[in-house]
This record gives C-alpha cells, structure tokens and sequence, in this order.
C-alpha cells in the first residue's frame, strides 16, 4: 500500500460519506481502470496493461479491486509462489510454480480516498483466508513507498536474506522484502 496525494486523472471519486469500501473480485473490465490506478499510485514502478491481464488470468481467485459507491478506488494482486526472490517488477509469470509454498501479494493500491476506511486491513483479511484455503503457511510480498508500517501491523516482519534484497532492484531502493507466517 502507497501514498499518492492526487486520485487517478480519470477516477471519478465518490462523494465524501457515501458507502463502506467493498472489495470484488476484479474482471477484464475492470483492467483499465487498475492500470490507471497503478500509474497514479505507484509512478515511479510503472507496470505494463500485460502484466496486469496475466496475473488475472493465471489467478483470479488473487486479484481484486475495491469499489466506493460505483468507483474503483483501489485493487489488489496476489498468487501463490515460491518463498524466495519475488517476480521482477513489470515482468510476465507465463505461469504459477507447480509446487507453491507462500502466498505472494503482488500489490496493494489505493487512492487516497480509500485510505483510512479499513480496506486495505479487510484485505489483508481475505488474502490470509485466500492463502489458507491453497494450503499456504506464508505470504510474502515487497512494501514499498513506505508502507512498511502497514505491512508490519498485519504481520510481516522484514526477511533478513541478501540474495533476496540484492533482487529487489527493480523495486525501488526502499524496497522491504516481508514475510508473514500463517
């Protein structure tokens, strides 16, 4: 989960009071809309639309967006994985390990105006049931613009592993490698 201080350029907000945050599965519709999301949340990480396509191809069960009356306000992508290095940023899978043993949260972007409404912890609620329901007793994940703090709340704990912080380049250089044991 990041900071940004301005909401997408072609996010319509909901008015202020209107109704609780709730998370959905995401479609192919909803595609353009987290594409813009991402670019917005997360300008200096950019992604390519495949990278997105593909992670909801190879695991809906993974990728969600929240909505706020009829906006998207937010997304999140996950997958099982190995426990290790995670995937490059703005790289494609082609496919999902065939022997997973951690559950990877690929991202977590909100606009501003979801922050603060307990989505991002209802979240992080259902991926944990996400991941025990694959049989996973780890989640991973990379926290970066300085959403260590959240992470840690719900958790993760900074994994000491040099090969894995020497991977991490295409993150950013406060790129945290968490891990949280389930």
């Amino acid at each position: 989960m990041t900071m940004s201080l301005r909401p997408p350029a072609e996010f319509s907000p909901p008015s202020p009071g209107s109704e609780e945050p709730l998370w959905r599965k995401m479609t192919a519709a909803d595609l353009p809309a987290v594409e813009t999301i991402g670019s917005t949340v997360h300008p200096d990480l950019p992604e390519d639309p495949a990278v997105f396509a593909e992670r909801l191809n190879l695991y809906p069960d993974g990728c969600w967006v929240v909505q706020i009356d009829d906006a998207i306000a937010g997304y999140a992508v996950s997958h099982p994985w190995r426990l290790g290095p995670p995937p490059k940023l703005n790289s494609l899978l082609n496919r999902l390990p065939h022997a997973p043993d951690s559950f990877y949260i690929h991202d977590l972007a909100l606009v501003p105006l979801a922050r603060g409404t307990g989505a991002g912890s209802r979240l992080v609620h259902r991926l944990v049931e996400q991941a025990r329901r694959e049989h996973l007793h780890r989640m991973s994940l990379v926290a970066v613009n300085g959403s260590y703090g959240f992470w840690q709340r719900h958790g993760f704990h900074a994994a000491d592993d040099a090969a894995i912080t020497q991977s991490l380049g295409s993150y950013g250089d406060t790129a945290c490698w968490m891990v949280r044991e389930i």
